[in-house]
């Protein structure tokens, strides 16, 4: 899904607002979440799931084209594991698109 389509679902929604008004929201947002990784915070929204920020140690790498060996900085990466209701409401779909083809 697109951040337009985004925007166009909750104007729907939300007429009351403009498109521009809820894309600033979104930005906002957006920002938010990016700060809170940025500072080293976990980010929890209650039945989507949890954002955690994880560590890739420094290390020596080695590029297989030239067999070179490179230091690769340290660097993060971020993890996403999935809310129960969330998981319950994917494979609730999952399973009864399965029963409906068979």
């Amino acid at each position: 899904m697109l951040k337009s389509q985004i925007l166009e679902e909750l104007h729907k929604k939300h007429s009351n607002l403009s498109i521009e008004d809820i894309d600033v929201l979104f930005n906002i947002f957006i920002k938010k979440l990016s700060n809170s990784l940025k500072n080293g915070k976990n980010i929890e929204l209650r039945g989507f799931g949890t954002i955690t920020r994880k560590i890739n140690k420094a290390k020596e790498v080695r590029n297989p084209k030239t067999n070179e060996k490179i230091f690769k900085d340290q660097s993060y990466k971020l993890h996403f594991k999935i809310g129960k209701i969330l998981h319950k409401k994917i494979n609730s779909v999952a399973e009864s698109n399965i029963k409906d083809e068979v």
